[in-house]
């Protein structure tokens, strides 16, 4: 089946596919339970309904050609007739002078012939048959083009539900540290060491990172939520993940030197298709001034009788073979201005290239961009982490010797905070813009 033959392109992500395949301890109609990404890519490119609707299209596509090159093979139909004639015709026969009227024909007649036409030379046959791998590519392009918008539309999700996941536990360890310093605070505080506000500020930062908790969980119900609708996953079933944060920081880096090329992006490569497909359409527009040829073969059976009852006792069959020259001559102007209208059409779709090689080179620079700054970003909120560990690390025990304030400690609590989850944030950011770059050069693939 046409479905089953993928472009190169394709055929690599299918192939990146393969250990994750063999890895998977669920299939279709199961849930996926601790799923990687490969996992949930593989899922997605059988379970998606878009993407099942890119190899209907396929199949309807391959529907399309083979019916439009059916008219090559020979057509046989067959007629039928039956005549009873109310009032038989009356003809004039002249004979020395003297006119003779003879009833013509019998009242009942009938017919039955079997005609078999075969296209010769026929302009849009020779359409049909030149467009047909033209046609094949753009379906398999357009699968293509949904595959790839695919791997990176659940990349981003599992990235974002990462970043979330991580975000959730950084609360849950800040609301462990607050839970341990108002504890602190009251019994000081019950002690007479300290006034009333130092625990009153811990229940504050207590109850705001509670507040922080719950939203983030809540949040985190949609982006799940979200991700079942892209691989085309049941609501209600299931679905856990696994993460490796450790081995998405390794993946970070992208080679930046990479040259762009345009062929490697499917738009691109649908337009020079669309091209294609435009030349032919002229060249058939230009073949509308041939003459078309079939030959023809025919076998019929003919019955007349006065009694219908005896119409069907004797046959008088007949056949004919032939050819059928059909030459246009003169159709006003309108072959020519088909001919004028596709050739304006085929310098359109060269705009349409040009804009779109313009358009991709934007594309490019500015994710190349988003990525370089990401990158930027992402290395010096790592370096602020480390730094606003040491600094919180250095004030808590400088606060529980009593030299620094509460205030003070809260500060560098929030500061830490703050940098673990600006590093989170830049981590998705990162990794979402080196997508765009991929996206951009035409290089997606799963390892990602």
């Amino acid at each position: 089946m046409k479905i089953f033959k993928r472009s190169f392109s394709i055929l690599g992500i299918i192939f990146l596919l393969i250990p994750g395949i063999l890895k998977a301890q669920t299939t279709e109609g199961r849930s996926l339970s601790n799923a990687t990404l490969p996992q949930l890519v593989e899922y997605a490119l059988r379970n998606q309904p878009k993407m099942k609707q890119a190899l209907i299209d396929e199949e309807i596509g391959e529907r399309e050609i083979n019916s439009a090159l059916s008219g090559w093979l020979p057509q046989v139909s067959a007629n039928a007739n039956f005549n009873h004639n109310l009032k038989q015709a009356v003809s004039p026969l002249t004979m020395g002078g003297e006119t003779t009227y003879i009833t013509m024909g019998t009242k009942n007649s009938s017919g039955l012939t079997i005609q078999a036409d075969q296209q010769l030379l026929n302009a849009g046959l020779i359409q049909a048959s030149k467009s047909a791998k033209f046609y094949r590519e753009q379906y398999d392009l357009n699968t293509e083009n949904r595959s790839i918008n695919t791997i990176v539309e659940v990349s981003k999700a599992y990235y974002d539900i990462l970043t979330s996941q991580e975000q959730l536990q950084i609360i849950v360890e800040n609301i462990a540290r607050l839970e341990k310093q108002f504890q602190d605070a009251k019994a000081q505080f019950d002690v007479g060491l300290v006034d009333k506000t130092d625990y009153q500020r811990a229940q504050i930062s207590l109850s705001n990172s509670k507040a922080d908790k719950k939203r983030t969980e809540e949040i985190l119900k949609y982006k799940y939520a979200f991700l079942k609708s892209l691989i085309g996953y049941e609501p209600t079933k299931d679905l856990t993940l696994s993460f490796d944060g450790q081995e998405m920081e390794r993946n970070v880096l992208l080679d930046t030197t990479e040259v762009l090329n345009y062929q490697n992006r499917v738009e691109y490569r649908q337009l020079l298709t669309s091209k294609q497909l435009q030349e032919i359409n002229t060249n058939y527009n230009k073949l509308q001034f041939m003459p078309s040829l079939s030959g023809f073969i025919n076998y019929g059976w003919a019955y007349n009788h006065d009694q219908f009852s005896e119409l069907y006792k004797q046959s008088f069959p007949s056949s004919v073979v032939g050819l059928r020259l059909s030459i246009p001559i003169f159709s006003g102007t309108k072959r020519i201005q088909e001919i004028k209208k596709s050739q304006l059409l085929e310098e359109r779709i060269e705009l349409d290239i040009e804009d779109t090689k313009n358009l991709i080179n934007s594309q490019y620079e500015l994710a190349m961009a988003s990525y370089k700054a990401n990158l930027n970003d992402w290395k010096v909120a790592n370096q602020n982490v480390k730094l606003s560990e040491e600094v919180y690390n250095t004030i808590k025990l400088q606060y529980d010797e009593g030299i620094k304030t509460y205030l003070d400690l809260m500060t560098s609590e929030t500061a830490l905070r703050t940098a673990q989850l600006n590093y989170l944030n830049t981590l998705y950011s990162l990794l979402s813009s080196k997508l765009d770059v991929q996206q951009a050069l035409g290089t997606v693939s799963l390892n990602q």
